[in-house]
């Protein structure tokens, strides 16, 4: 089996490879497109497609139908039954889902103990580590939610493979985990839970983030929607590109980086701990999100016109632009070793490797990985193995003492 967590920046495993020519440095956009108001979506509405095919798996059992083959299933719109697993189309997609079972994970299992010294402690952390630490927090406390609710809410319901289903199955029971993950550092930690649940709504760069990724799935949830239509298809296609590249193949990013570069000072360790199984999960929910991309562009090419590829570049040059902003807001006078400005070089970085990976020339001139060691901070067993640094004995946060 592919060994998926080794590099972060690969669709490890793709059997949908997008291709590109090599290209030539592209200048950097000078007008990027205006952040939209979340209640003025500039995506396209979607046509749903009359007679469309239902991809729900509970409509009535066709008695007379054939058996399904392998050539009657497709990522979208297929006419086989989604029920039936077997035969397997995409070995990719299955292989993904056993990586999930095998990446295991509970956040309870990490002991906190010596973050909540460090955080009560008066010189444990500058204030600058701890406005990070909190906004850090503050925004991936409702994007696990949000990115839950597209999976169940929009992405399940048209996507009509049974093999990629399940392993949708499994990533919304991470993302779940996620979730959890960040009320056990708030309970832990005794951070003000109204504050840090709220910061969506009241730290101006993430409620931007988060606004304009909701505005690509919000026609989507509707339960009349269905795909079959270019302009329905490439609506679905764009809530992809929204969610898997940008929310957590972008997005995610910075704020693994500025959590694990405190880590590697041996700051916060168990939350350092928690974000790398994170980081690890992500990355399989990345690849995945691009091998169903690439899939997608492969069985219906004329959804990847030359104008939907001029729109995703633009949202990934609009998206790249507000996490530079969020690392801003997180980090204005920099940390040790991390500053904004890496944070920028970074973003830029990826968005240009995001690029590659759907097949679009890069937005950026050729640029430098400032943290090359995010990549090892992918492979657990480096440094340690996993199922021997779980706490076997431990309290919640809520059960520890706080003298």
């Amino acid at each position: 089996m592919t060994d998926f967590w080794s590099t972060f920046d690969e669709p490890a495993g793709s059997t949908a490879t997008a291709t590109v020519a090599p290209p030539a440095p592209a200048a950097v956009p000078t007008q990027p497109r205006p952040t939209p108001a979340p209640s003025t979506p500039t995506a396209p509405a979607p046509v749903a497609a009359p007679g469309a095919v239902s991809a729900t798996g509970l409509g009535d059992i066709d008695r007379t139908g054939g058996r399904v083959s392998v050539s009657d299933k497709s990522m979208i719109n297929a006419r086989a039954d989604v029920n039936q697993l077997l035969p397997l189309k995409y070995t990719w997609a299955w292989e993904k889902y056993l990586a999930g079972c095998n990446n295991h994970w509970m956040p309870t299992e990490v002991s906190m103990q010596a973050d909540i010294a460090l955080w009560k402690s008066r010189d444990g952390l500058t204030d600058a580590e701890r406005l990070m630490l909190k906004r850090n927090l503050g925004f991936f406390a409702t994007a696990e939610s949000l990115v839950a609710n597209n999976i169940v809410l929009a992405v399940y319901r048209q996507l009509t493979n049974p093999e990629c289903r399940q392993y949708l199955l499994r990533q919304a029971f991470e993302e779940a985990v996620h979730t959890h993950t960040f009320q056990y550092i708030c309970t832990s930690l005794g951070l003000d839970q109204g504050e840090l649940f709220n910061m969506y709504r009241e730290v101006p760069s993430i409620t931007e983030k988060d606004a304009w990724a909701l505005q690509y799935t919000q026609s989507l949830e509707d339960p009349e929607f269905r795909t079959g239509t270019p302009e329905a298809d490439q609506a679905f296609l764009r809530d992809l590109v929204a969610f898997y590249v940008i929310f957590e193949g972008m997005w995610f990013y910075t704020g693994f980086a500025q959590i694990l570069s405190l880590g590697r000072r041996n700051k916060m360790v168990g939350i350092a701990e928690q974000y790398q199984y994170i980081l690890r999960d992500e990355s399989i929910h990345l690849n995945f999100g691009i091998d169903v991309i690439n899939q997608i562009k492969i069985e219906n090419p004329h959804l990847w016109s030359t104008d939907f590829q001029a729109e995703v570049r633009g949202m990934l040059a609009r998206a790249c632009e507000l996490e530079i902003a969020y690392g801003r807001d997180t980090m204005p006078t920099g940390m040790l070793g991390l500053t904004a400005a890496q944070c920028e070089q970074y973003m830029r970085f990826i968005t240009n490797r995001r690029c590659a990976q759907i097949g679009l020339e890069p937005l950026y001139a050729a640029v430098d990985n400032p943290f090359p060691w995010m990549s090892e901070m992918m492979d657990l067993k480096k440094e340690k193995n996993f199922f021997e640094t779980r706490v076997i004995e431990y309290q919640s946060g809520g059960g520890l003492a706080w003298e």
